[in-house]
């Protein structure tokens, strides 16, 4: 089936180029200010709506805020179609609900994989969604009866045993679910950065907030969305309690313990693996070495030499091995049964 897209724009040029980009790719439905676009996304329930913000009357901000308020539209993602690429733009446009933003002019390529990708995250929300509101019962009862602190030093106790992001960012936003904050988490992991959300996918315009925030401020604040940077992890939080200034100000304390620890054990992962690749390259470089050495004596007729070399070769043998494993078992995290072993204490 293909996907429907709902554009709203003043601009009859616009409509006609995004009738031509999506020929034979999407069936376009046509609204030529905001009133009507919300009259057509309630009608068509289209899959993704393309939204102009500046407009007569009724501007995209509004647009976005009222389809967003209404359950019949509010899980239809919506991509602004903008002049100004200006981060405050950007940030007043995720404000009012959107989900991507893209500059005009636009080439048709674009603008045909800004939808793909926001139709999937669409689709992913769906799934992820009703996982999410199955385990979110158990979450909350298993933690209801720990304190704040208890819970981070048991997420410091569980990342011991944790040697890949997936499982990290599994044990990270289990965190939050008790608080019923909706999250998502951006990893810079050597030279690759890596996002999890908590409720469904994480969108295209959460993406390039975090990474523009990444080498900001620790806490960069915007209306009740809140970003905390350390240069290995990242948070948004996109419902802070901005009205209850106790609970506010217990998660503001709160949350540097729980992404200093992350932090830490993502620099660990990072050592670790530079460890390992350290040890390869050691065994490989040693051996090419040996090779050469023995190659180069017997081209020139070193018997005595040769010889020499290989009656002490299971030594040197020997002491590769004993350096290589030396080199694994510092950079080989904790096993679960040692992490277990140590008190709290300990851990934290």
């Amino acid at each position: 089936m293909a996907k429907i897209v709902l554009t709203i724009d003043d601009d009859k040029v616009i409509h006609h180029l995004v009738e031509e980009a999506l020929s034979g790719v999407a069936q376009v439905i046509h609204a030529k200010n905001g009133e009507q676009g919300i009259r057509q996304a309630q009608k068509h329930q289209p899959d993704i709506i393309l939204l102009d913000v500046e407009m007569p009357k009724m501007d995209g901000y509004a647009v976005c805020k009222e389809l967003k308020n209404n359950e019949l539209t509010q899980g239809i993602p919506i991509l602004f179609l903008s002049g100004r690429a200006d981060l405050e733009e950007r940030i007043r446009g995720y404000n009012a609900g959107a989900d991507d933003y893209i500059i005009k002019p636009f080439a048709s390529d674009e603008l045909a994989a800004r939808i793909d990708v926001l139709y999937q995250y669409k689709q992913r929300s769906k799934e992820l969604e009703h996982e999410v509101n199955r385990a979110q019962s158990t979450a909350e009862m298993a933690m209801t009866d720990s304190g704040d602190m208890g819970r981070v030093m048991r997420f410091v106790s569980q990342s011991f045993a944790t040697h890949d992001l997936a499982s990290l960012s599994r044990n990270f936003l289990a965190f939050f679910e008790p608080m019923r904050l909706d999250v998502v988490v951006a990893f810079w992991h050597e030279d690759e950065h890596q996002f999890f959300a908590n409720h469904g996918a994480e969108c295209p315009l959460e993406q390039e907030l975090l990474l523009q925030q990444r080498h900001g401020e620790r806490f960069v604040d915007f209306d009740d969305n809140t970003i905390i940077n350390y240069p290995k992890v990242s948070l948004l939080i996109k419902n802070m309690p901005i009205d209850d200034s106790a609970l506010y100000g217990r998660y503001k304390d709160l949350f540097p313990h729980l992404l200093e620890a992350t932090n830490a054990k993502l620099q660990d992962m990072e050592n670790s693996d530079q460890a390992l690749r350290c040890a390869a390259l050691f065994g490989e470089a040693f051996m090419a070495f040996e090779s050469q050495l023995m190659n180069k004596l017997e081209a020139h007729g070193e018997k005595e030499l040769l010889r020499l070399v290989a009656t002490q070769g299971a030594q040197l043998q020997s002491i590769r091995n004993e350096l290589i494993h030396y080199i694994e078992q510092f950079a080989q995290p904790p096993s679960e049964q040692q992490c277990s072993s140590q008190t709290d204490v300990e851990l934290f």
